[in-house]
């Protein structure tokens, strides 16, 4: 199969059918082999029944229902487990992301041998304050952060080769940084297209400032895990180690302080100085733990699904 799409959903049912007849006729008219995955993440107005109707008028889409809503994330994550094409699309269920930009950045992908090709909302129709400008700045620290040098991290119209996304995990909230969890495992061929973004059509958007708040959380963990997480000893046992050092060299000293060099000062215990040496060595006691516990799960750690699918249909 040459194209698998995978759409996460929260809500949208007023835009499913325009999207999906928009799809069909890009992918016909090209002659792709295609699959579309919807993924309902919770919703609560009939987004389900629109989308079981599409399902069973075209067997080239496909659906996932979620018991509850458990976020995009995990969303995506059920959708790349089932894919079968070649190279994988992900896009938003608003309209914003225009179906026809799916070709083009399909020959870009086969033709130039990419892993990961990330559209770029370089204009966008979105509020300046609340979106556009937070937007920049996050992208900016992504881009700092990650050394991968891409204008727009959060674009929902991104495509992969399958080989990618079947060797990440995407989990928590980490959808906005699958391109640095690519390079992570050695996927480094990534590239960025200039999209049109089109206003929002129906409804309203899904995600609020909080957003933010928890990308940069969330860029901070990516950041440690990148270069830590095969080995947290190294960051734990370097900073335990530093810790130790400095406890264990403020105790010298006022042993040899109080035995040799003023015998009948304070006792020990009345300096602040015994203090300090006692909360280093404790704390660095600690650090070293959390190090060793930290190789210990890392070693035995079992991924396990953070979603219950309730329903599937062409699957």
């Amino acid at each position: 199969m040459d194209i698998s799409i995978v759409i996460p959903l929260l809500n949208e049912c007023e835009s499913l059918q325009e999207l999906s007849l928009k799809i069909d006729s890009v992918m016909i008219e090209n002659s792709f082999s295609y699959e579309v995955i919807y993924v309902d993440d919770g919703s609560n107005d009939n987004s389900w029944e629109i989308i079981s109707s599409i399902c069973k008028k075209n067997n080239s889409f496909k659906a996932i229902k979620f018991s509850k809503n458990y976020g995009k994330s995990q969303a995506l994550h059920a959708g790349f487990e089932i894919v079968t094409g070649n190279i994988v699309f992900t896009m938003d269920a608003d309209l914003q992301d225009d179906p026809k930009e799916i070709p083009e950045m399909y020959n870009l992908i086969i033709n130039k041998n990419l892993d990961i090709l990330s559209g770029w909302k370089k204009k966008r129709f979105d509020p300046v304050l609340t979106k556009n400008l937070p937007s920049k700045v996050f992208n900016l620290c992504a881009r700092l952060t990650s050394g991968i040098k891409l204008n727009d991290f959060n674009c929902g119209l991104k495509g992969y080769k399958n080989e990618v996304i079947k060797n990440i995990n995407v989990y928590g909230e980490m959808h906005r940084y699958i391109p640095i969890l690519a390079s992570n495992e050695g996927y480094n061929k990534i590239e960025e297209k200039v999209i049109k973004h089109r206003p929002r059509k129906y409804g309203q958007t899904k995600f609020g400032m909080s957003r933010f708040s928890h990308g940069f959380l969330d860029l901070v963990t990516i950041w440690f895990l990148s270069r830590f997480g095969k080995r947290p000893m190294h960051f734990f046992g370097t900073i335990g180690a530093l810790m130790l050092i400095i406890g264990f060299m403020f105790a010298i000293y006022l042993g040899v302080d109080k035995v040799y060099l003023n015998p009948d000062g304070r006792l020990i215990t009345e300096r602040p100085e015994f203090f300090i040496s006692l909360t280093t060595m404790i704390l660095g006691s600690q650090f070293f733990v959390a190090g060793f516990l930290g190789e210990m799960i890392t070693r035995n750690n079992q991924t396990k699904k953070q979603y219950k699918i309730d329903q599937t249909i062409n699957n």
